[in-house]
């Protein structure tokens, strides 16, 4: 213990003021992001709420700045924030990179803002996931090149000879995420806010879904992997159930997620030879999503008490339960079959809300419960009884919008635009399949209030936790053993 003791002392502080402003962010975008979901929720209950801005107020303009707010910024700041984090304690090193650091942080903000007030002015490049015009896209690059930079310097100077698990996946997703981003937004400029795919008809579509689900998969999947193995162990007390099956885990991943994007062109012009593959692949990769979520769910064995009195913990475990579940449901809309009735459907946005709401969402609501102690010195969150109250906000809400959206999904559009008379007619219009829509939009609203009422609670109890900061505790002095 001594030795360990020495050998912490000799090396220079991490650096956590970057961990910090970024968890902050995390909680802000959060609450934007979620908050503008809710408001496009309740334009499809209440049409006229569209009216309000025309055009900026608009569902098609504020639809990609909700996904652009909550996948980049949301969950973007949680990525950086907790690969900052635990690549610094994994290695025993401080972050590589200088005043590459604080350039990651605020040149993300400054993207986010650019996203803010392009979008609803309409200047998009139209493709999903990466609507941004090619000025940001340039700004996008630079960034992650620069967080490329910091995260494989503090892995090359590391004190530990052992790489662990987390930053493995952190860095999959770094690598294929740039790789993802630079390929699918090659583009030809026309103006400064006008560019033109540099792709052309089925080729375009099947590079944006190559693009589309690998952001999904590595984006919103490996990365947030990283975050379980890391933060399931530590907030239970409990070493990784299998370190090998999470080994296993990680090639399987990275190795099949990239065939799958195609599932999403089903009955298009793209060939289909291509389809079947990533039809086949979706199926495949099953295996190893189930893997690591039974992975991170065993490493509770003989800890699973904790969650009777630990709501941050529940946020982890029930993030791991909704992994599992999103896991198995997008494999099998990747069937032909299934996807004939899926498609086009609410099924699917119940589907991506089901990873994002219970899996993204609530991983990193328990990773920044987790987060704020040790960065602010204290032993807990300001209030846990908030925290409580905050989980079955989260989790009701996302029952409710998940089971609102499967009813309208294939109960009321995939059946009613199915359903045909004798003489070979459509029994129902797509009016009278909009119609009946109505209660699960209004159910998916309430669904998502809910949640949004939990981040705000969040917020309020980060706030608290920040104001009572014990700067005598921080731990910035000397570094920790992970």
């Amino acid at each position: 213990m001594s030795s360990d003791l020495a050998h912490a002392s000799s090396q220079p502080a991490y650096d956590y003021t970057v961990v910090r402003a970024f968890t902050l962010a995390t909680i802000f975008w959060g609450i934007v992001g979620m908050g503008l979901g809710v408001f496009i929720a309740a334009e499809l209950v209440w049409p006229g709420l569209n009216d309000i801005l025309q055009p900026y107020s608009h569902f098609g303009r504020l639809r990609p700045l909700h996904t652009n707010t909550v996948i980049f910024a949301f969950g973007g700041c949680a990525l950086f924030a907790s690969s900052y984090f635990i690549v610094q304690r994994t290695c025993q090193a401080p972050l590589f990179g200088g005043w590459l650091v604080p350039f990651t942080f605020w040149g993300w903000q400054a993207i986010i803002v650019a996203a803010a007030i392009t979008l609803p002015l309409g200047y998009t490049s139209a493709k999903e996931y990466a609507e941004l015009e090619w000025p940001i896209d340039i700004a996008i690059t630079l960034v992650w090149v620069a967080y490329s930079v910091v995260f494989f310097g503090t892995i090359v100077k590391r004190t530990t000879s052992h790489i662990y698990v987390a930053n493995w996946f952190f860095g999959a997703f770094i690598i294929t995420v740039a790789a993802l981003h630079v390929v699918n937004s090659a583009a030809i400029p026309v103006t400064w806010f006008k560019s033109y795919s540099a792709y052309a008809g089925a080729m375009d579509a099947m590079v944006q879904w190559w693009y589309g689900h690998n952001a999904v998969g590595f984006f919103l999947t490996a990365g947030f992997l990283g975050m379980m193995y890391y933060f399931v162990p530590k907030q239970a007390g409990r070493p990784v159930y299998s370190y090998q099956l999470s080994i296993v885990h990680f090639w399987a991943l990275i190795s099949i997620y990239v065939w799958a994007g195609s599932h999403h062109l089903h009955y298009s012009a793209l060939p289909d030879w291509a389809q079947s593959l990533g039809m086949v692949m979706s199926l495949i990769l099953l295996a190893p999503s189930w893997g690591g979520m039974i992975n991170g769910l065993l490493t509770l064995s003989g800890a699973w008490h904790k969650l009777k009195t630990d709501p941050t913990l529940r946020f982890l475990v029930v993030s791991l339960s909704f992994y599992g579940m999103s896991t198995f449901e997008g494999p099998m809309m990747a069937i032909k079959t299934v996807n004939a009735l899926s498609h086009n459907t609410d099924w699917t946005i119940g589907h991506v809300h089901s990873g994002a709401l219970g899996w993204v969402a609530m991983i990193s609501i328990g990773a920044v419960y987790h987060l704020l102690p040790v960065l602010t010195g204290r032993k807990e969150m300001w209030s846990v009884p908030l925290i409580n109250v905050h989980f079955w906000l989260a989790t009701i809400g996302t029952v409710l919008y998940i089971c609102a959206m499967w009813v309208n999904g294939i109960f009321i559009q995939g059946l009613m635009w199915r359903a045909s008379n004798a003489d070979g007619s459509l029994t129902y219009s797509f009016v009278d399949s909009v119609e009946a829509s109505h209660l699960g939009y209004l159910v998916r609203f309430i669904g998502g209030a809910f949640f949004v009422t939990g981040m705000l609670i969040m917020a309020y109890n980060a706030w608290r936790t920040v104001q009572a900061e014990d700067k005598s505790a921080l731990p910035n002095a000397q570094p920790q053993l992970a």
